[in-house]
């Protein structure tokens, strides 16, 4: 079929009318599902493409989200973890009719606008905030407008949040290392932050529970992603008089650098020392030894994120501001020997 189809073609086709057809579209809860299917399907083969420009000056909607992503280790849209999270989002979004426009740094640094003007500027239906600094005034004032808004890995007053489960993750991850044997156990955490917070105060709890003694010199700070800082941190605690027999990091990719320090000295893991990591990215699951650590299920992170969000857009009324929690996963690995 040449030039633009339209509703009124679709519904010559299917030999329904056009508000039925409108309707199927719309996913409207007054048709049913197999004649939606049968028009859609039908509407796909024809070639229809809904106009979007029609669409937002009815909805008063310009069908585009924002994600403002910041990431100071500048690793972008590689980092391993977030990306695999705003993949699932933007798939989500997409599917939901939405365009996805990232609000970076670089943005910010060549417009003299805050995060809230540039939304404000772009018409977002609403904004996705993940890997940023959420102490940063322009995000709180982002966070405190009425745009419709959804946080990954922080929580804000009167706002929807997916949190992964920090808590029970390095609660499992101790535990598994505690049966293993381990009585000296040490963490490299990372930078400050609500994530590191909830890691660090259950890494400590878990401790207590098991009757664990963890030395302050056992404790370390690095940055995330961080593997030179990583190599030196763990150097700090191989040259120890009484050095751990296992060592957790921040994330999987740091630890990487701890493979490293191990390695210089001659050292085998496990068999002189023991590792483990956060996340589960992929090449700590390819790596060997396989590395032990915890999965994040970052489908369903960006998911619900996605979900949260456009209910929030599209029912404004009836839709309620909420934590959810998603839990990630033990992956025993090889990395952390028995003793």
């Amino acid at each position: 079929m040449t030039g633009r189809v339209s509703l009124k073609d679709i519904a010559l086709k299917c030999d329904v009318s056009v508000a039925t057809v409108s309707k199927a579209l719309n996913d409207a809860d007054d048709i049913g599902e197999k004649t939606k299917e049968y028009i859609r399907e039908v509407a796909t083969k024809m070639g229809y493409f809904p106009n979007f420009a029609a669409k937002a000056l009815k909805t008063n909607r310009t069908y585009n989200i924002g994600v403002l992503f910041v990431d100071e280790a500048q690793s972008g849209l590689t980092h391993d973890y977030f990306s695999r999270v705003l993949d699932s989002f933007k798939r989500t979004v997409e599917a939901s009719g939405y365009d996805v426009t990232f609000i970076s740094g670089g943005v910010m640094a060549n417009r003299d606008m805050t995060y809230l003007e540039h939304a404000r500027y772009r018409n977002f239906d609403g904004v996705m905030i993940a890997c940023v600094d959420f102490l940063d005034p322009d995000v709180g004032e982002l966070a405190r407008s009425t745009i419709p808004l959804v946080t990954i890995d922080y929580v804000y007053n009167d706002r929807s949040a997916i949190i992964s489960d920090n808590v029970q993750g390095i609660s499992d991850l101790l535990k598994f290392i505690y049966k293993r044997g381990h009585r000296k156990i040490a963490y490299i955490h990372g930078a400050d932050s609500s994530v590191t917070q909830a890691r660090l105060k259950s890494f400590y709890k878990t401790a207590m529970e098991l009757g664990l003694e963890i030395p302050d010199e056992y404790i370390l700070e690095i940055d995330y992603r961080d593997t030179i800082a990583a190599l030196e941190a763990t150097d700090k605690l191989l040259d120890l008089k009484d050095r751990p027999t296992c060592i957790l990091y921040p994330d999987d990719f740091s630890a990487f650098g701890g493979v490293n320090a191990i390695r210089r000295r001659g050292m085998k893991i496990p068999d002189d020392i023991s590792i483990a990591g956060y996340d589960g990215i992929e090449i700590a699951m390819r790596y060997s030894p396989q590395l032990t650590t915890i999965v994040q299920d970052t489908e369903l992170l960006g998911r619900r994120a996605a979900e949260k969000l456009i209910d929030s857009i599209e029912n404004p009324k009836t839709t309620f501001s909420e934590q959810v929690v998603v839990t990630g996963k033990l992956n025993e690995g090889e990395s952390v020997g028995q003793l």
